[in-house]
């Protein structure tokens, strides 16, 4: 009965002391229990802010180490493999400087690369052996100065404000799909382009864009081919003799003996006329003279002798171009260019 009676005792003392929570309490009490959670989400907090600042770190550290290793394996090593390829798509990282334009390392392993998978592949060509290294040795020189001589005619082209558009590139595809230069369909064609260059279509648009470009810069640039072109062309249409105007006046060493005549039936599948010369030949009927046709290399006069619907037999007047480095050297000798490699 004590012991009953002193647990009695206790329990009401217990409930006495409990604190009577009311309307005019309630915040007081309230901030006391929030208080005394505060201190376990006080520490998960801190963890997560370490965490944040450990992992920008780790994550600052990894890019550092990873541009170094891209710097070593371009600069360093001169690494053509296709992972530092795809690298130098996405990071412009630059292999030469001329006047206030960086050259992009991109351009350069675009170049090279095509150039090394064809000697591979179909050549059977082995550059680890010392003969191959040379080669190899030789194609580098060549792209690196191909991709600066590239950004001086962009440089050009910027200057004289001359450009190549879509629907330009898109006409010349069609023209040379219609001369089945470009494989049946482009399964095909894309088939022997990653066979032969492993190039994608989108690369081989990238590469005849900038070709036409070069051309169209030497078409304005070079006026006196043009002028030689419109004088010839206006002896003939006032009578003068075709043969003998090609013997003067053409530069094709090939056919100005023969007064300009090809000396063969052409069809419209040859590929050994300029696609242009093809398409325009095919146009024209027997003894009439075409205008000026421009072409990658200069421009042509044109005139069919004899045609009977699937070939024709024509001369030709040409007009040679001059060189793009006649435009190009002086830029680069302007503007002294800085090589970020050896090759």
């Amino acid at each position: 009965m004590r012991r009953k009676s002193q647990s009695e005792s206790s329990l009401a003392e217990v409930i006495q002391n409990i604190p009577r929570i009311t309307n005019e309490t309630v915040a007081e009490h309230r901030e006391e229990v929030l208080s005394s959670a505060r201190k376990y989400i006080y520490p998960l907090q801190h963890s997560k802010h370490r965490i944040v600042i450990i992992s920008t770190i780790i994550f600052a550290v990894l890019m550092v180490l990873f541009f170094v290793f891209c710097m070593l394996a371009l600069y360093r090593f001169n690494s053509t493999s296709t992972f530092m390829y795809r690298v130098t798509q996405v990071i412009p990282f630059p292999v030469a400087k001329t006047g206030s334009h960086f050259v992009a390392y991109e351009n350069y392993l675009f170049e090279l690369r095509h150039y090394v998978h064809y000697y591979q592949t179909q050549q059977k060509v082995d550059f680890n052996s010392k003969s191959g290294e040379q080669q190899l040795a030789a194609f580098r020189k060549t792209a690196l100065q191909t991709v600066v001589r590239d950004a001086h005619v962009k440089e050009l082209a910027e200057k004289h404000k001359v450009s190549v558009s879509e629907r330009e590139l898109n006409d010349q595809i069609t023209l040379l799909r219609s001369q089945n230069r470009l494989g049946s369909n482009d399964a095909a064609f894309e088939d022997v382009l990653r066979e032969f260059w492993g190039w994608s279509i989108a690369d081989f648009k990238r590469e005849l864009k900038s070709q036409m470009l070069a051309k169209k810069i030497i078409s304005k640039l070079d006026t006196e081919t043009h002028s030689r072109a419109q004088n010839v062309l206006s002896q003939i249409n006032n009578g003068g003799d075709f043969a003998e105007i090609a013997k003067q006046v053409s530069d094709d060493p090939g056919t100005k003996a023969s007064g300009g005549d090809y000396g063969r039936a052409i069809d419209r599948t040859n590929r050994d006329l300029a696609p242009e010369v093809v398409n325009t030949l095919f146009q024209l009927q027997p003894n009439q003279v075409s205008g000026i046709v421009e072409t990658p290399l200069g421009l042509e006069i044109l005139r069919v002798r004899e045609a009977d619907g699937s070939t024709v037999r024509a001369s030709h007047i040409f007009f040679g171009f001059k060189n793009i480095t006649t435009y190009t050297d002086p830029v680069k000798d302007k503007e002294k260019p800085r090589y970020f490699i050896t090759p």
